[in-house]
């Protein structure tokens, strides 16, 4: 497949959404940047969280990780539907009724200003790393397939990306994203199909006959019933809930766009949604990972991991597919990217800089939001560098172990505010926040020594909130 052409058509896709992007960002303000002036659809906003929520990493890990974890990533599926509900119908209500544009200000409200700035700063860490280890992912693939044979450096094309995400997200925001996200996801969730009937038919499978084939590989294991394996069905679960929780329920920038519906059913209708949807969407993934494997083999591919689908999808099929690839790819690509740009732009304005407070014109506040979101583009660029140097095989484990340390401060600041009605002595949160991460790293890297045969697997996450909950609790005021 010439790299020149799939390059031509990786710039018209972008020209589609910059086209979306001027039609759908006219007459927009902050009020339309940060949260659509509250008059998003439910049906719309659920349907691009889709994207959103997959990423770039979940097109490529996931299928790629079939060979060696099976279908177990099910089972964090299954507690991803969980922590949906669980938002819809705890996080939401809270958020509506205090008509919160950031959700950290329910942190400001409950326990004072430096937890509101503490929680905050923790989101933007935890979203910072999170969105530019997904962005690095699909950034390398379209450098290794298109750009590298075209003499292009690895920083261009990464500068290129972002100048395109920031093109389409600087006037409009989440106003603009709603109907990006929506586009983005149609074609990903295409493309997902199409390369999954192609394999089929390749393959000269029908549906039940693939997944019997994929059953002689022992493919299709979906739980694990060791109590000690890191990957034990209850400890999966578990993990999933919280996860969802935490990377969803208290992170801005998903939050963010379900705020911008209007009432508060419809954004509960939206979660509850999302939910089910992404319990079949991620099947679907994990049925492809099993297809690209059976492939794999027949066809003698030595590529595993990460590499699998690109090198099948580019190298080994037809010119159409390879496009079709290409096109879900960079279609999972930016709708991670954009909403975190967005919502750490927002963040950065209304928790940290305190803009909405600001006795400044309505043009300078926009401009001062303008220099926030280029400076955040810049973060994502170093970023990505760095995690181009440490260049780790599974983007989706190193992920989702990042998130057990940088997730777990917030969900239990949450967690104390929800659950308790304790008062904490504000200046002392800080410090419980980072210890809390600390010993979380000190109990997983000597797990070992600390409990013999039993591993603990992504439920790091409920650890680590748990040990901040204690933290809180201790330094809670008596009265």
């Amino acid at each position: 497949m010439s790299p020149t052409l799939l390059l031509i058509i990786v710039l018209a896709y972008f020209g589609l959404l910059l086209f979306v992007a001027l039609r759908t960002g006219k007459n927009s303000d902050n009020e339309s940047f940060f949260i659509g002036n509250r008059k998003s659809n439910w049906m719309l906003v659920a349907f691009g969280m889709i994207g959103t929520s997959l990423s770039g990493v979940t097109f490529v890990s996931v299928p790629g990780a079939v060979g060696a974890d099976k279908f177990h990533y099910l089972q964090i599926t299954i507690g991803y539907l969980i922590g949906y509900l669980t938002i819809a119908y705890i996080l939401l209500p809270l958020y509506y009724r205090l008509k919160l544009t950031s959700i950290y200000g329910y942190l400001q409200q409950r326990m004072g200003e430096i937890s509101y700035k503490t929680g905050a700063w923790i989101f933007i860490v935890s979203r910072l790393v999170g969105a530019t280890a997904r962005l690095y992912l699909v950034v390398n693939i379209l450098q290794v397939s298109i750009l590298q044979n075209l003499g292009v450096p690895f920083i261009v094309t990464t500068i290129v990306i972002l100048a395109m995400i920031i093109l389409y997200t600087y006037e409009g925001g989440v106003k603009t994203i709603v109907w990006t996200d929506t586009l983005q996801t149609t074609c990903m969730l295409l493309g997902l199909v199409i390369c999954s009937v192609y394999i089929m038919q390749d393959l000269n499978l029908n549906f039940p006959e693939s997944l019997y084939e994929m059953d002689k590989y022992g493919f299709t294991e979906v739980f694990v019933g060791d109590v000690n394996s890191s990957k034990f069905f209850i400890k999966q679960i578990l993990a999933g809930a919280f996860i969802t929780i935490t990377m969803t329920g208290i992170d801005q920038e998903m939050m963010q766009k379900s705020l911008s519906v209007t009432k508060l059913k419809d954004s509960q209708k939206n979660m509850v949604s999302l939910g089910f949807i992404m319990l079949g969407v991620i099947s679907l993934f994990l049925f492809l990972g099993g297809l690209l494997h059976l492939y794999g083999i027949k066809e003698g591919v030595q590529s595993s991991g990460d590499q699998l689908f690109p090198d099948i999808a580019i190298n080994h099929m037809p010119p159409f597919i390879s496009i079709i690839f290409i096109i879900a790819l960079i279609s999972a690509l930016f709708p991670s990217a954009d909403g975190a740009i967005t919502a750490l732009t927002s963040s950065l304005c209304i928790d940290v800089f305190g803009i909405k407070s600001k006795p400044w014109t309505p043009q300078r506040k926009e401009k001062f939001r303008k220099n926030v979101h280029l400076i955040v583009a810049l973060a994502f660029l170093v970023m990505v560098v760095i995690f181009k140097i440490i260049d780790d095989k599974s983007m989706i484990g190193l992920i989702l172990k990042l998130a057990g340390f940088t997730y777990g401060p917030l969900l239990g600041l949450f967690a104390f505010g929800i659950f308790t009605k304790y008062r904490v002595k504000d200046r002392l949160v800080p410090f419980v926040c980072i210890l809390a991460p600390l010993i979380s790293f000190i109990i997983d890297k000597y797990q070992a020594q600390l409990f013999g045969d039993f591993q603990i697997g992504l439920e790091l996450l409920i650890i680590n909130g748990l040990l901040t909950f204690l933290g809180l609790w201790m330094i809670r005021e008596k009265r």
